[in-house]
């Protein structure tokens, strides 16, 4: 510290050191213009132009909100898709919208080159759509976070801490060293707040002496756009490729009246099932208060429920909530607000 060394005992320790944003090699990040996610958050002064460099969930999210600002906002990701890792028919509705909204997404480019200028920065392309240089008045960059584990000195406690600067723990968050804990992003992926809330409860409650482990079957992922898009579990991409047989049951918000009433029809609610045991395994949903909705769905795997259990429970009308009872009634084949497929 400031004033010196300090030494702290301890019986317990649980580490919660996090994560930092990822620098990419090359670019120019002592520019005051170049900003990452915490930046964006500090702005005094709205830019007109605006490069997001990233299609994931804080790209977006940064870009939703400086798009209501006024920014014009241009998109660039390497990867054919926005928030990769989605199933595709679930983020159609937010890449719609962000279209007609933003002045342009280019898909499958990279960034080969930032020049800082006095008007600008100017910036080099490398993709099919793209420009070969355009200038932009700020630079977001926002290509994912690495957790802090190597930065700590954990390893002088004898934690083991991999390359990549992850801790490795058990079910109980317990490192290698029976006293130490470690919970939140530095323990692995996904990055989210509410895992870490929870495996920090269950990390003090083993340390209490009660007998608790971190074992949930699905951690939710919210894009906090616009409109949003949620999903949790299985999704019908990995399915495919995991060999996973599913049923799928998707209702369009267009036939929800209370979508409608709100003037925001282009949602969707998408709902899975193994095909075998019949039980949800995954669900996918994109339209407005969707990371809300989307919590229902976690407790219906949690609870082991089939299309039947969430078909015949009953939920208020009209709302966004009874688009997942439709979503199951359309597997079930029972659903009266639209016209099921033919088994």
């Amino acid at each position: 510290t400031s004033d010196g060394e300090i030494s702290i005992s301890f019986d317990h320790c649980i580490i919660a050191a996090g994560s930092r944003v990822t620098k990419i090699p090359g670019f120019p990040h002592d520019d005051p213009r170049m900003m990452d996610s915490t930046d964006a958050l500090e702005l005094e002064e709205i830019p007109k132009r605006l490069l997001v460099i990233g299609g994931g969930i804080i790209g977006l999210e940064m870009a939703t909100v400086y798009d209501a600002l006024g920014s014009k906002i241009t998109i660039v990701e390497m990867l054919d898709g926005l928030i990769p890792g989605t199933d595709k028919d679930i983020i159609r509705p937010l890449v719609k919208r962000l279209k007609s909204r933003y002045e342009h997404i280019y898909l499958k480019t990279a960034v080969t080159g930032i020049k800082p200028l006095k008007t600008g920065l100017k910036v080099s392309f490398d993709g099919r759509d793209a420009p070969e240089t355009d200038t932009f008045d700020r630079i977001l960059v926002a290509v994912g976070r690495k957790p802090n584990g190597l930065l700590i000195d954990a390893d002088k406690a004898g934690v083991n801490v991999d390359e990549l600067g992850f801790i490795t723990v058990d079910n109980q968050q317990r490192t290698n060293v029976p006293h130490i804990y470690a919970i939140g992003d530095i323990v692995g992926q996904p990055m989210l707040a509410h895992k870490a809330t929870h495996e920090a409860k269950v990390a003090a409650e083993v340390i209490s002496g009660i007998k608790t482990i971190f074992d949930p079957m699905a951690i939710p992922s919210v894009a906090y756009t616009d409109p949003e898009v949620a999903w949790m579990g299985l999704t019908e991409t990995r399915a495919k490729a995991e060999g996973i047989e599913v049923v799928k049951g998707a209702f369009p918000w267009a036939a929800s009246g209370r979508s409608l009433s709100i003037g925001r029809s282009e949602g969707m609610t998408k709902v899975l099932f193994d095909k075998e045991s019949g039980r949800i395994v995954g669900a996918g949903i994109v339209g407005t208060n969707a990371g809300e909705l989307i919590a229902e769905a976690v407790l219906a795997l949690e609870m082991g429920a089939d299309a039947e259990d969430m078909g015949l429970t009953i939920h208020p009308h009209p709302t966004l909530s009874e688009t997942l009872c439709f979503a199951a009634e359309m597997v079930e084949g029972t659903i009266t607000d639209l016209m099921p497929k033919k088994k």
